[in-house]
């Protein structure tokens, strides 16, 4: 019979994924088989740089945690060694980084993730995976706002000019 230590130690260890999965934005489920310790540890590192935390984990464990967080659809993944990189701020680095390292690396395998509470198969991850990354998207953002005023003010410095030559 389990010891009550253990049963507290699992409960907790299901909480904390389950807050994990919560605040999370982007939580990506990859399958590492076939990965060897230097391909992990590289991995690990990209992934550590951009702030996203990645962790081997039963799938026992992250179905109940998927259950307790109303995420019961995830458990169609949870299917053979599953990992998963948890991201709170950004929404596409996860995606990108692992599905960069998965098309140099056949080994890693893409199997789903939650985006924003919503669970999403692999071919989404990989759409996301394309996007831009969040500054990018804001210098697009930027560029676009100012483009009517730089038009603007060359119109009138044109008409300015004009203006100097005629008088």
């Amino acid at each position: 019979m389990a010891n009550a230590k253990v049963i507290q130690a699992k409960q907790e260890s299901v909480d904390a994924v389950t807050a994990k999965l919560r605040e999370s934005a982007t939580s990506v489920v990859v399958d590492y088989r076939g990965l060897n310790v230097a391909q992990v540890t590289e991995l690990r590192k990209q992934l550590r740089e951009a702030g996203i935390e990645f962790q081997v984990l039963k799938n026992s464990l992250l179905r109940r945690a998927a259950a307790a967080a109303e995420l019961t659809e995830l458990n169609e993944v949870l299917t053979g060694p599953s990992a998963i990189a948890f991201s709170v701020d950004d929404v596409v680095a996860p995606a990108k980084i692992l599905n960069d390292f998965a098309k140099k690396n056949d080994a890693l395998e893409l199997k789903g993730a939650v985006v924003e509470g919503r669970v999403i198969g692999v071919q989404e991850v990989k759409a996301l995976a394309e996007l831009p990354s969040r500054e990018g998207l804001l210098s697009m953002l930027l560029s676009v706002l100012q483009a009517p005023v730089r038009n603007f003010a060359l119109a009138v410095k044109a008409v300015a000019e004009k203006e100097e030559q005629g008088a």
